[in-house]
């Protein structure tokens, strides 16, 4: 392991102060499970950790009365999935957060620190971008937000500039006749990396027979999680049948880009990503139909 400084501030001003004093030298620890790694094999140069644990809002989980949630970006997976709250209204963050690591990973790791470690594969993003969720970030220049859609930029890259930190994850109150989920293909039951994720987000009409609007998202197919417009569009107006998801299934597949590696090739990746966006819709409807 290489050698670095060790800053636990107790404020995000404090944490972004520290965070634009050493600039990319500067990591923040959120949970660990990435960067820790990453450091002990030279993958990531760190001088200073900073570990934000200790920062309130970085650590709060809220239902606010109108319906929507805001977890703090340090908030670990455990707590997430062990919420009362979430497991009724948010059951796709439950999909999400309870497949990232052991369970003893999951005690540390965070949807913030997945996020920001920005891999095309992060099982919580999908999930992310199909409930709407937006960064609250905190930096230099102040605050700011942006849809989670538009936070990764390429494998490990993201939109944090120098200083910079997410502080929290906030997402809108769930539509009346909504329901969301999340799947993931993986060559082994546990502690492996997505060859796809999905995860979709559908409201219905009040019969529950027509979709009204959909978000979906694919990861592991393309540099970055992919929010397919499209792919909601099919469905939106129409019926809800087969014919109308497998139109969704073809517009999420025209949008994946996968490469061939040792997890997968292209054209097992572009199957899959019909399978699962088909299975997280049906599973998203059963859901809102409750």
């Amino acid at each position: 392991m290489q050698a670095f400084d060790y800053v636990a501030p107790s404020s995000v001003q404090e944490a972004v102060a520290v965070l634009a004093k050493h600039g990319a030298a500067a990591r923040v620890l959120a949970g660990g499970t990435d960067i820790i790694i990453q450091a002990r094999e030279g993958r990531r140069d760190v001088a200073v950790m900073v570990d934000v644990k200790g920062i309130a809002e970085a650590t709060q989980l809220t239902h606010n009365s109108d319906g929507s949630l805001r977890i703090g970006a340090a908030t670990s997976c455990s707590r997430i999935y062990n919420d009362a709250g979430i497991k009724q209204r948010f059951p796709a963050l439950v999909d999400s957060a309870s497949v990232i690591g052991s369970v003893q990973v999951q005690s540390r790791a965070s949807l913030g620190g997945n996020l920001c470690n920005s891999g095309p594969a992060g099982d919580s993003i999908p999930t992310l971008i199909a409930l709407g969720a937006v960064c609250e970030i905190t930096g230099p220049g102040g605050s700011r937000t942006v849809p989670v859609e538009q936070f990764c930029t390429g494998p490990g890259r993201n939109v944090l500039q120098n200083g910079e930190l997410l502080v929290a994850l906030s997402f809108p109150a769930p539509a009346a006749k909504s329901g969301a989920a999340f799947q993931r293909f993986i060559p082994r039951n546990e502690m492996d990396i997505a060859v796809v994720n999905a995860a979709a987000n559908v409201t219905l009409s009040a019969d529950g027979q027509t979709f009204q609007s959909a978000r979906i998202a694919i990861g592991a197919v393309a540099p970055t999680p992919l929010y397919v417009e499209a792919a909601g569009a099919a469905l939106a107006g129409q019926p809800v049948n087969e014919a109308t998801i497998a139109k969704a299934c073809a517009a999420a597949q025209a949008a994946a880009v996968p490469i061939t590696d040792m997890r997968g090739t292209i054209e097992q990746r572009k199957h899959l990503v019909g399978v699962l966006v088909k299975r997280v819709v049906n599973t998203a409807v059963a859901r809102a139909r409750g």
